[in-house]
């Protein structure tokens, strides 16, 4: 079954508002993040097409250089369009499934993501760690519900599913950073995991927080 990877990638100086002050250089965390997952999907055979729909040029340059397609968000209307957006070229790429997955879950494992891979439900929703947003969406087929991110998602998406969702906790795909409790988990979670999400991990390891 051919299977495409959709990741939505807001323009770098627009995101990761909500971090406020707990971490000052916003866009250059997400261009670090946005690397991460780039190479981490790469990394995965069950994937046959990897496509990034976003109106950052930076990003669309790291896109092509890692042999994906991308596909322009001129109107950058949120994840859900972006998704919905993606997963029209993924159909038109000749896809049967696909991954909508976010720019912001660096520490993601190919191990982990290829497990996820082998589930069959028509709908796979990836619950975020909170357990009411969610990270990631498998859908077989592509069109099988429309992405509906966002504050409670993971509610609408069970919904839209009408019965024929399967829920997958995935541990890295749930460290997505949206808030400076997100952040101290991711980081957290790379202490305790040595290797992966190298230019994120660089990144935060250059400006830990200050000791009292």
């Amino acid at each position: 079954m051919r299977t495409a990877a959709i990741l939505p990638v807001k323009s770098y100086g627009r995101a990761k508002q909500r971090l406020g002050d707990a971490f000052p250089h916003r866009p250059t965390l997400a261009e670090a993040m946005v690397g991460d997952v780039l190479a981490a999907l790469s990394r995965i055979d069950a994937l046959d097409d990897l496509i990034v729909v976003t109106a950052e040029p930076a990003a669309a340059e790291a896109a092509l250089a890692a042999g994906a397609h991308v596909v322009h968000d001129p109107d950058e209307n949120g994840q859900s369009a972006a998704a919905s957006r993606g997963v029209a070229a993924a159909v038109d790429r000749g896809a049967e499934r696909a991954l909508l997955v976010p720019g912001d879950c660096p520490a993601l494992e190919p191990v982990e993501v290829a497990a996820l891979l082998e589930r069959t439900a028509a709908v796979v929703i990836v619950p975020d760690r909170h357990g009411s947003g969610t990270n990631a969406l498998l859908l077989t087929p592509p069109y099988a519900i429309a992405p509906a991110f966002g504050t409670g998602s993971f509610a609408r998406h069970a919904a839209l599913a009408h019965g024929r969702a399967e829920v997958c906790e995935v541990r890295s795909l749930g460290l997505d950073v949206d808030t400076p409790d997100d952040l101290a988990a991711l980081r957290a979670a790379l202490a305790a995991h040595p290797g992966g999400a190298p230019r994120t991990r660089a990144l935060l390891e250059a400006h830990a927080p200050a000791v009292a």
